[in-house]
């Protein structure tokens, strides 16, 4: 069988950070963007953006304003995350995201356990210093993921030991969606009987997310997610 072109091989993953950077650039404050405005905060070119736009558009999760001139997010999304979303309490998740994002000015975000992957299911971004770089990608294998080894290494169970050194320390710290420049750290979301649920992450460029940050921060996200409550306390899917 032929091998396909090098440039062939990378255009789907870039396409696909490219367009959750699109879904990431709307906000409660921004719900309505237009084409120039989406692309100026993706730092992608405007026919890029165009073409994606278009392509989130036919798939639901983006949609026109009445008079054509702004997208705005589709339902089509929320129906995405809707087999995670009864397992969780809007009401506390939204608030305290958006609460740590405005404090550790990254954005944060939460995911859950899908079978084996991780699956995000919320992302709240920071009023300033938001890059794509912090959107972590809306499904990754548990192993993978900064918070799906926070997950996985939160329940019971005997662990690897790279799992064994996520518990130990309270934290997992992995390589972001983004690559290698990327640092990805997460902590769980532990449930009454003591079994991580979820996770909250955050992740950055390296040279940003450095140790001392890493240091000055962990307490602020553990703080926020366990303020994080189960919609069903007391129970287990």
């Amino acid at each position: 069988m032929a091998r396909r072109p090098r440039s062939e091989v990378k255009a789907g993953p870039q396409s696909v950070h490219r367009a959750i950077a699109i879904l990431g650039a709307f906000s409660d404050a921004d719900p309505e963007l237009s084409l120039t405005s989406i692309a100026a905060r993706t730092a992608l070119p405007v026919s890029t953006t165009y073409r994606l736009a278009q392509a989130l558009q036919h798939s639901g999760l983006l949609q026109r304003t009445d008079d054509g001139e702004r997208y705005r997010i589709s339902s089509g999304l929320v129906a995405l995350a809707a087999p995670a979303l009864h397992r969780l309490s809007v009401q506390t998740l939204a608030p305290q995201l958006h609460s740590l994002a405005a404090d550790i000015e990254i954005t944060a975000s939460f995911g859950v356990a899908d079978h084996h992957d991780l699956l995000t299911v919320f992302s709240a971004r920071p009023a300033r210093r938001f890059c794509g770089n912090q959107l972590p990608g809306p499904r990754q294998p548990l192993a993978h993921s900064a918070m799906g080894m926070a997950v996985l290494a939160f329940n019971r169970g005997p662990a690897q030991r790279e799992l064994e050194l996520v518990r130990r320390r309270g934290y997992a710290d992995s390589t972001g969606t983004q690559g290698e420049h990327v640092r990805a750290i997460a902590v769980p979301v532990l449930g009454s009987d003591g079994d991580a649920w979820g996770a909250v992450g955050v992740q950055a460029l390296r040279r940003r997310l450095t140790d001392d940050l890493v240091h000055d921060i962990l307490p602020v996200i553990h703080g926020h997610a366990h303020r994080i409550v189960r919609a069903d306390v007391g129970s287990r899917d």
